[in-house]
C-alpha cells in the first residue's frame, strides 16, 4: 500500500512538472542588427537608421509575464546606440532601460549588448532608440503585450493592428544637432513628412530637389493600407514617436472608440479624431460600418504648430476592394491647428476604466512645480526646467550612485519650484539667461510625489508650444490639467482624485499647466523630459533617483564609459 502510494505521488509530480510549463511565462528571443541604410519612406531616399533592415522595426508581441531578449548588434559603424523601451517599468531590472547617461553606457559600433526584461502589464508600449536624436532616423518600433490565456478585456474586437505615427525630416539628425548648438541659433523646422506605420508622401516636384533623390513611384512610399471585412470591429493600437508634431489622426467617416491609454484601459468615449502626442499610445476601436464599395482615408495633421507639413495619408481598405484603390473623397482637412480647447477637452475625458480604477493616494509628500522655458546659456538656446537645462553627465547616474562615484554628476539637487508670485507666464522673462546641470532630484523610497508642468511663453511673444512629457519606470496618475498659471491653493482641491487615468505621457498644453501624481516605488535612477528630440537635446529634462540602494549588482555590460571604464567586461 505504500509502495503504490509512494508510485502515485511520484506520478502526480511527474504530471505537474510537464504541465506547469505550458501555463508559465514564455522566454522571446530577438536577433536585432542596428545599422544605416538608404530609405524612401516618404520616395525621398535618405539614410536611416534600420533593424534587420526596417523602418519601423520588428513588432514585439508578448504576454503579460513573458521574458523579452534582444540581443541587439550595433553595426552603425561610427555611432553609438541605446534603446529605450518606453512604457516598459523595469521593476527589478533599471540597468535595462535604455536610456544612455542614466541607466546605460551606450553600445559602441561592432558591440552586441543583450536586452533582458519581463513585460509585467498588458497593454501597447513602443520602443525606439535613445541616444542622441537618433529616433528620427527610423530606430523605433511597437510592443504589443496580450494578457494571460483565458483572461479577457472590458471590450471586445475581432482584429488587433498596430500603427505607429512619426514625422520625417530630410535633413540628418546631424545637421540636425549641429544647429541646435550652434551661435547664432537654427532651428530644425518643420517636417517634410507625416509616416504612417512609416509611408508617407513627399511631393517629388518640389522645387530644388536634386535629380534621382525623390522618385513617385518607389514602392516604399505607397501609402500604408489597413484592409477590413465588412461588419468586423478592430482595435487599431495607435502611437506617435514624431520628433516635433503633435497630431490629430481620423479615419473619414468612422467614429473611433478610446479604450486604452498607456497600458491603462480607459472608459469609453468616442471621437472624430484623437488628438496624439509624441510618446503616447492609444488603442481606439472602430467598426467597418461604412458603405463597403469604397475606400476611405486615413489622416494625420499636424496642430499646435502652424506647420506648412501637409497630412500624412493612409488608406482603410474595404475588401474586397482593390488595395491601391484611392478613396472617391478628399482627405478629411483636420481640425484647425491652433485650437487648442478641443486637445484640452480630450486630455480632461480619459478617465481609467470603472472596473480597473487603480486609486490614487489622496496626499502627497512632496511637491515639485517644474516652469517649462525657452532660455539662453552662454549665447546658444536651450529649454529648461525651473531656469535650468539640463546636460547628461558622462558617467551613467544609475553606475554613479550604486558605484559611489558621485563625483560624477553635480550634488546641487535643481529647484523644486520657480517665483511663482512674479512670475510672468503670458511674456518674454524679463531676463531669459539660464544656468545648466546634471544634478538630480532624490526621491524619498516609497513616498508620493506631485509634479506640477507648468507652461509658459517662449522666447517668441505670444507664442505657447505643446509639451509631452514621460516619465520612465513609472506610469503617474494625471489628477489635473488646465489654463493660466497654476494656482498652489485652489488647484489642488480640483483635482480628481477618483478615477484619474494612470499614463506613462501626458501633454502640457500652451499658457497651461498638468498636474501628475506618483509614488517613488521603483529602486533606480529614472529619466523624466519633454518628448520632443529637439528639446530634449536642448536641455528639457531632469532625472529622479530613488532607492537605488536597494537596486541589485548591475551588470557590468551597461558599463565602460566615463568613470566606469575599468568596470566593463563584455
Amino acid at each position: 500500500m505504500v509502495d503504490s502510494s509512494i508510485k502515485f505521488l511520484t506520478l502526480l509530480a511527474l504530471v505537474c512538472c510537464l504541465v506547469l510549463p505550458l501555463v508559465e511565462a514564455r522566454v522571446r528571443l530577438y536577433k536585432w542588427e542596428v545599422k544605416y541604410e538608404f530609405k524612401s519612406p516618404d520616395c525621398y531616399k535618405k539614410l536611416a537608421i534600420t533593424i534587420n533592415g526596417r523602418t519601423p522595426g520588428p513588432s514585439i508581441v508578448a504576454q503579460q509575464g513573458d521574458t523579452i531578449v534582444v540581443e541587439l548588434k550595433n553595426s552603425l559603424l561610427t555611432e553609438n546606440v541605446a534603446i529605450h523601451w518606453h512604457g516598459i517599468r523595469q521593476i527589478g531590472t533599471p540597468w535595462m532601460d535604455g536610456t544612455e547617461g542614466v541607466t546605460q553606457c551606450p553600445i559602441l559600433p561592432g558591440e552586441t549588448f543583450v536586452y533582458r526584461f519581463v513585460v509585467d502589464r498588458p497593454g501597447t508600449y513602443l520602443y525606439h532608440a535613445h541616444y542622441g536624436m537618433q529616433r528620427e532616423a527610423g530606430l523605433y518600433g511597437s510592443i504589443r503585450v496580450g494578457l494571460p490565456d483565458g483572461e479577457t478585456e472590458p471590450f471586445s474586437y475581432d482584429y488587433d493592428r498596430s500603427i505607429i505615427l512619426t514625422d520625417w525630416y530630410h535633413k540628418s539628425t546631424y545637421e540636425q544637432a549641429a544647429g541646435l548648438s550652434s551661435i547664432p541659433f537654427v532651428w530644425v523646422g518643420e517636417p517634410q513628412s507625416i509616416l504612417i506605420q512609416g509611408r508617407g508622401r513627399f511631393n517629388c516636384n518640389s522645387p530644388g530637389i536634386e535629380a534621382g533623390v525623390c522618385n513617385a513611384t518607389s514602392p516604399e512610399c505607397v501609402p500604408y493600407t489597413l484592409t477590413v471585412v465588412p461588419g468586423k470591429t478592430y482595435r487599431l493600437r495607435i502611437g506617435s514617436l514624431t520628433a516635433l508634431s503633435a497630431l490629430s489622426f481620423e479615419i473619414e467617416g468612422h467614429n473611433m472608440t478610446v479604450v486604452e491609454a498607456d497600458g491603462h484601459y480607459v472608459e469609453p468615449f468616442v471621437v472624430k479624431n484623437l488628438f496624439i502626442y509624441s510618446g503616447e499610445t492609444y488603442s481606439v476601436l472602430i467598426k467597418a460600418d461604412q458603405d463597403p464599395s469604397k475606400n476611405y482615408w486615413a489622416s494625420a495633421k499636424v496642430v499646435s504648430r502652424n506647420s506648412t507639413t501637409p497630412n500624412g495619408l493612409a488608406i482603410l481598405n474595404y475588401y474586397p476592394n482593390h488595395p491601391r484603390r484611392n478613396p472617391p473623397m478628399p482627405p478629411p482637412v483636420g481640425p484647425r491647428w491652433d485650437d487648442v480647447g478641443p486637445r484640452m477637452s480630450q486630455s480632461l475625458a480619459i478617465k481609467a476604466h470603472r472596473g480597473y480604477i487603480i486609486p490614487p493616494p489622496q496626499t502627497s509628500d512632496r511637491v515639485i512645480v517644474m516652469l517649462n522655458t525657452q532660455n539662453r546659456v552662454n549665447g546658444n538656446v536651450r529649454w529648461s526646467v525651473n531656469n535650468v537645462s539640463f546636460n547628461l553627465p558622462h558617467t551613467p547616474y544609475l553606475i554613479a550612485y550604486k558605484h559611489n562615484l558621485l563625483h560624477a554628476f553635480e550634488q546641487t539637487p535643481p529647484p523644486d519650484g520657480y517665483d511663482h508670485a512674479n512670475y510672468d507666464i503670458y511674456s518674454v522673462a524679463k531676463n531669459v539667461n539660464a544656468t545648466t546641470s546634471n544634478g538630480t532630484y532624490r526621491l524619498q523610497f516609497n513616498t508620493t510625489v506631485d509634479i506640477i508642468l507648468q507652461n509658459a511663453n517662449t522666447m517668441n511673444p505670444n507664442n505657447s508650444e505643446t509639451h509631452p512629457w514621460h516619465l520612465h519606470g513609472h506610469d503617474f496618475w494625471v489628477v489635473g490639467h488646465g489654463t493660466g498659471k497654476f494656482d498652489m491653493v485652489n488647484d489642488p482641491k480640483k483635482y480628481n482624485l477618483v478615477d484619474p487615468i494612470m499614463k506613462n505621457t501626458v501633454a502640457v498644453h500652451p499658457y497651461g499647466w498638468t498636474a501628475l501624481r506618483f509614488r517613488a516605488d521603483n529602486p533606480g535612477v529614472w529619466a523624466f523630459h519633454c518628448h520632443i528630440e529637439s528639446h530634449f537635446y536642448m536641455g528639457m529634462g531632469v532625472v529622479f533617483e530613488e532607492g537605488v540602494e536597494r537596486v541589485g549588482r548591475l551588470p557590468t555590460s551597461i558599463m565602460g564609459c566615463g568613470d566606469s571604464k575599468g568596470y566593463h567586461t563584455p
